[in-house]
């Protein structure tokens, strides 16, 4: 059974409407992109200065610990992973927690997991995975700072309790173009393999650092900084693939929403056009009629 032309016309009208508010979520997402590319950028340049300080502070021949040595396997694990608050992203948060309780089940030992997002707490608890926990997503890049310290209060109050502990972070990273991919970093702890790593980094004169003052206060003061760094930098990604994902599920709406009004206003089109022959019909059936008579 045809729609009626009001019925078209209603569904012509909801589609208009709804393409309306695509294209305003479509600009949102693209300005939120922006934002926090912006952020990340900001922040590379301050991270390889802090990198910078921790390897003058180290040194290349120092054994310098900065944490206790990290004890692997069979030991208590912490993860934050960063998903979403908010819908219309598309699989963001299943393929970072798909890849978070791959990674996680691979590892032994005693775990716990702190999510940034109720989605993807939902879904972690759903896959089975002992949850601590849940953090709501910041919806700016002000907002970042002080999600970034309640996490370190809720994983510093933790590891009282468990000072040898490993603590993982889980998020979507940006990538070429349009997307995104899960990745995993080891925040703590800070041990030999992580000085290791950190004394490859190439000084860039060929001066000799030097640290004035205290160096026991600069080191925990840089290694503070390069934690909150790091957390700050996982969640900015985190948002930038979130808002990225949006984006690519609104040009999909939109292209969807395109395609339905083509095909309503052809239909549209087809039964107006009926409707006149319907009525020239009877108009000239009622012509001939009379003039038959």
């Amino acid at each position: 059974m045809s729609d009626s032309l009001e019925s078209l016309s209603r569904k012509m009208g909801g589609a208009r409407d709804l393409a309306s508010v695509v294209r305003t979520m479509k600009a949102l997402a693209a300005s939120s992109v922006g934002q926090y590319e912006t952020a990340i950028r900001s922040l590379a340049e301050y991270y390889r200065t802090v990198e910078l300080g921790l390897v003058a502070c180290i040194g290349r021949d120092r054994q310098t610990m900065v944490a206790e040595p990290g004890r692997h396997g069979g030991e208590t694990i912490g993860a934050v992973v960063f998903g979403s608050d908010q819908g219309l992203a598309g699989q963001f948060n299943d393929i970072v927690t798909d890849f978070s309780v791959r990674a996680l089940n691979a590892l032994t030992g005693e775990k716990t997991l702190w999510a940034v997002g109720e989605r993807v707490h939902a879904r972690l608890a759903g896959a089975g995975m002992p949850m601590g926990s849940v953090f709501s997503v910041p919806n700016s890049v002000g907002a970042i700072t002080p999600l970034v310290g309640q996490i370190q209060v809720e994983v510093d109050h933790w590891r009282e309790n468990h000072p040898s502990a490993q603590v993982y972070l889980f998020h979507n990273k940006p990538g070429a173009g349009a997307s995104y991919q899960p990745v995993s970093q080891r925040l703590i702890p800070l041990d030999d393999q992580w000085q290791s790593d950190l004394t490859k980094h190439r000084w860039p004169t060929g001066n000799v650092p030097q640290v004035l003052g205290g160096e026991a206060s600069t080191l925990r003061a840089l290694v503070r900084e390069y934690l909150f760094i790091s957390l700050f930098r996982t969640c900015a990604e985190s948002l930038t693939s979130e808002n990225t994902s949006r984006l690519l599920a609104m040009q999909r709406a939109e292209k969807n929403i395109d395609e339905l009004m083509d095909t309503l206003t052809q239909r549209y089109n087809r039964q107006r056009q009926t409707s006149i022959d319907e009525e020239l019909f009877d108009v000239i059936a009622g012509f001939e009629a009379l003039s038959g008579k």
